[in-house]
């Protein structure tokens, strides 16, 4: 069982959570997750099943996209709804003001990573000082806002603002919130958050829970996409003569890629006769070197 299934999770459960319910329930060991998905927060979810679990750090690397909602007014010490009240006032606070603002966070950006996050410091979790009571300082974060749209709004004492994000990986969306609450001097929470896209794996084609249950009762594994799904990298086709050399970790010159030019150093996936994954390769100055091979 060699893939990858692009989960719907559920608010309430850990990313963990998810991967020990697939193993249960597909009663399959080698089971890994993609990137982590706060408890509370519900999405798109690759999870990567079999020899499929070498490639999880490609998928991690890929661009993500969320609908999240906010609250101007209000602060919490977790920068979403679920910490505690820091402040909380009402606002004068009009639509046009957050459309001016949001061009001011689009491009490269500076973040410095919320307390209640799993970034280390020292050996610790920040989350770890942030329950002991302690602030420590934090280095900021460079990332990437490549859309930041304003889809609804709510004229409330503590105004709402629906928000579509497309944004690079490592992207807080609660501090995002947290910092164009600042920007505006209001302060602001966010209070509600579902991821629509991880890399090229959407909402509309994700699974629920439920339905990889009943497919597997039923025995069947449509949830299941082929290990190469959606990796994002640039192709490259071998000819028949050199995939046994491919397999035995000898490098093939190839003047066909699919995609954008690779650069050297760079990751390729690479295919043989009959669109075969043979795995994933590195491409040197016109030659693809064996990194990963999936075909024995």
């Amino acid at each position: 069982m060699d893939g990858v299934i692009n989960v719907l999770k559920p608010p309430g459960m850990t990313s963990a959570d998810v991967v020990a319910w697939l193993r249960r329930t597909l009663s399959f060991r080698k089971v890994g997750h993609t990137g982590t998905l706060d408890p509370e927060v519900a999405g798109v979810l690759p999870i990567c099943l079999g020899r499929a679990t070498r490639l999880a750090e490609y998928f991690t690397e890929q661009g993500k996209a969320y609908r999240a909602e906010m609250i101007f007014g209000l602060t919490t010490d977790t920068q979403d709804i679920h910490g505690k009240v820091l402040s909380s006032e009402p606002q004068n606070l009009g639509r046009e003001r957050v459309l001016e603002m949001l061009p001011h966070f689009l491009g490269k950006i500076s973040q410095v990573p919320p307390m209640y996050s799993a970034v280390r410091k020292n050996g610790k979790h920040l989350y770890e000082y942030a329950r002991a009571g302690m602030a420590v300082e934090r280095e900021a974060r460079e990332v990437e806002i490549y859309h930041f749209e304003l889809v609804d709004w709510q004229e409330e004492d503590l105004p709402r603002a629906l928000l579509d994000i497309e944004c690079s990986k490592g992207t807080y969306i609660r501090t995002l919130c947290h910092d164009l609450g600042e920007r505006l001097g209001t302060g602001g929470t966010m209070s509600y958050l579902l991821r629509t896209r991880s890399g090229p794996f959407t909402l509309d084609a994700s699974w629920t829970l439920e339905e990889v249950e009943t497919s597997v009762q039923k025995g069947g594994d449509a949830f299941l996409l082929p290990p190469a799904a959606g990796l994002g990298l640039s192709r490259v086709d071998l000819p028949a003569a050199r995939i046994k050399a491919f397999c035995q970790g000898l490098p093939s010159s190839c003047q066909q890629v699919k995609g954008s030019e690779p650069r050297d150093g760079q990751a390729v996936q690479v295919f043989g006769g009959d669109e075969c994954f043979l795995g994933i390769g590195i491409w040197r100055e016109g030659s693809v070197y064996p990194h990963k091979v999936f075909v024995g």
